[in-house]
């Protein structure tokens, strides 16, 4: 799941992307509500948790044109705002959850897995592809004989994305946005490098399951052993 942080008290936004990323979530972070619609509006996020109080745009406002432009993200709002009035407003002008602050981290973490799983990004624990199995809560890859290898985040993070979509081919593109984020410097080769990583865990755990090249275009998870003649 990716991830728009809108909040313009660094401090608390900093000490929210390191809790988010613990929890392997990717995260972007912005602090005033120009920035926010304009990350909005590219699309890659799962989520957007949005302050009201914000500088060049309130977060009321933002919430708006979001939905006036048919985009269905999740946002969750996180504000001081805590009147009656405020919340309703923010719940019938789009937002799909309300928290005020201050909250506490594990009832936050709560709310965006419910958020996700409304939208279909949270799995069980063992996400199955083939002979191959994604332990979300482990961050682990299993083989069906139990051998297991342990996945750093992006790895976990491209693979997790693989296996949301079998069978489709996932543009490099689209891996950079999702994983790295659309304004990154990040490159091809950075893509190809932890493809690379994840090829040999795979082999060493003697998977039928493979990533499988779309030349020039990306990358797809396909079940080996329905390809072999």
């Amino acid at each position: 799941m990716r991830i728009l942080l809108v909040e313009d008290e660094e401090r608390l936004s900093q000490a929210l992307v390191e809790i988010f990323k613990k929890n392997r979530y990717s995260v972007d972070a912005v602090y005033n509500g120009n920035a926010a619609l304009e990350y909005a509006s590219s699309g890659i996020y799962d989520l957007i948790i949005l302050d009201v109080m914000l500088p060049g745009m309130d977060g009321f406002t933002v919430l708006q044109k979001i939905r006036e432009e048919h985009n269905s993200v999740p946002v969750l709002v996180l504000t001081a705002k805590d009147d009656i009035s405020d919340k309703v407003h923010g719940l019938d002008i789009g937002a799909d959850d309300y928290m005020t602050k201050p909250f506490s981290t594990e009832e936050l973490l709560a709310r965006i897995r419910a958020l996700g799983r409304r939208k279909g990004e949270v799995k069980n624990d063992d996400v199955t592809f083939g002979d191959l199995t994604l332990n979300v809560k482990n961050c682990e890859l299993v083989s069906n004989k139990g051998e297991a290898v342990k996945l750093s985040l992006k790895e976990y993070q491209i693979i997790d994305l693989l296996f949301q979509n079998p069978h489709q081919i996932i543009t490099k593109n689209r891996i950079i946005e999702k994983i790295w984020g659309g304004d990154s410097n990040a490159e091809y080769n950075n893509v190809e490098v932890y493809i690379s990583f994840l090829r040999k865990k795979m082999e060493f755990l003697k998977v039928t399951t493979e990533i499988r090249t779309a030349r020039g275009i990306g990358y797809s998870l396909e079940d080996g052993s329905n390809l072999r003649v």
